[in-house]
């Protein structure tokens, strides 16, 4: 019944909704991830009353004033002999989004990438204090389980090298990323942005290398910007306002668990950008209200290249729906014809239903 439940409202959001998005997600477009966002956006410093790190120096936090919380969070860092300026136009963005940000300086101007992960490590502390002072407009409003960190240059290695010291951060966002021969065991979805003529850490012996050797199993794309130098993903506004959006579908998507924002990053942001010279991504998303196949059903292989074998022992209909529940095409099955031909399809993510069953199928 459940299954059958799910077909349905599939079934109906292809027919009625918008050809480009499911009801349910209806309202979550690239237009409406624009910068700024529907949330006024105030600010706290430590003359406000927030912690004093002593990981770092200074703070300010950026916070959406008309949202109803608990709210995501992430913090970010500058890079090396960088002030918190440098990256201060991410602050408003994502909070106008409804993520608290707090951006923060350093207790040396050429602290390196290990001092800078420890200092946004106590950027977090500073938030989950903040989440229970009684005086602060933020009190019980930050949602202490949903934690991401972000930075610049030097900056970014350190988000990077956070995530590893500390398994509870979900999320990280690398802003053309300085550290070398970098030891990235870790499982938080990252996102790379780096520029393609960045003479100051250039993709080849930086990002390039960060997004190899972070784990297969770990959630992570890298963008790089096409003609970018060091400081093109120092706002939202970089790549023209690309960086922005996708920024924010993937902490709305990984951090704050939104699977709306799935296709924009699959079926729009990332497909063919023209602002970018390099896209590699290793992640998996799916739109909310699909689910997996419920039942034993062989469908091999699972990523495919071109066909897929389905395990039937009677003839039965399918579709095939791209993830916005768009039919891509239909046909029939039988015992003496099991197979379905992908290779027709670009790469990604589709959903195969018969009956009452749906399979999710990637396509490589």
């Amino acid at each position: 019944m459940k299954n059958l439940y799910v077909f349905v409202l599939l079934f109906i959001a292809t027919i009625f909704a918008p050809p480009k998005i499911f009801a349910q997600c209806e309202g979550i477009t690239v237009e409406s991830i624009t910068n700024p966002g529907p949330y006024e956006v105030a600010t706290l410093t430590e003359a406000d009353g927030i912690r004093n790190g002593p990981a770092y120096l200074g703070a300010t936090v950026y916070y959406p004033t008309n949202a109803t919380g608990p709210f995501a969070s992430i913090a970010i860092i500058p890079g090396f002999t960088a002030l918190p300026i440098s990256v201060s136009d991410w602050g408003p963005f994502y909070a106008s989004h409804g993520i608290v940000t707090i951006i923060i300086g350093t207790n040396s101007l050429f602290d390196f990438p290990e001092t800078r992960a420890m200092a946004l490590i106590d950027a977090l502390e500073t938030l989950r204090q903040e989440n229970v002072r009684p005086t602060s407009p933020l009190e019980n409003k930050i949602d202490t389980e949903k934690f991401t960190v972000s930075g610049w240059s030097m900056g970014g290695g350190g988000a990077q090298r956070a995530a590893v010291l500390d398994n509870t951060i979900k999320g990280v966002v690398a802003l053309c990323p300085w550290l070398p021969n970098p030891i990235l065991n870790h499982d938080s979805p990252v996102l790379i942005f780096s520029g393609q003529n960045d003479p100051t850490a250039p993709p080849a012996q930086h990002a390039n290398i960060h997004y190899n050797v972070t784990p297969n199993t770990t959630n992570k794309l890298l963008f790089e910007v096409k003609n970018g130098d060091h400081s093109v993903a120092n706002s939202p506004t970089g790549a023209n306002g690309n960086l922005g959006k996708i920024a924010l579908s993937w902490l709305k998507l990984y951090v704050e668990d939104n699977d709306c924002y799935c296709p924009l990053l699959t079926d729009e942001l990332l497909v063919n950008p023209p602002t970018a010279s390099k896209v590699e991504s290793s992640f998996e998303c799916e739109l909310v209200g699909i689910a997996e196949n419920a039942i034993n059903i062989s469908v091999f292989p699972n990523p495919t290249q071109d066909f897929v074998t389905i395990n039937i022992s009677q003839p039965v209909h399918f579709n095939v729906f791209s993830t916005l529940g768009q039919q891509l095409f239909s046909g029939e099955i039988t015992p003496n014809n099991k197979q379905i031909d992908f290779s027709n399809l670009a790469a990604g993510i589709y959903y195969l239903q018969f009956e009452n069953e749906m399979i999710r199928i990637i396509k490589k």
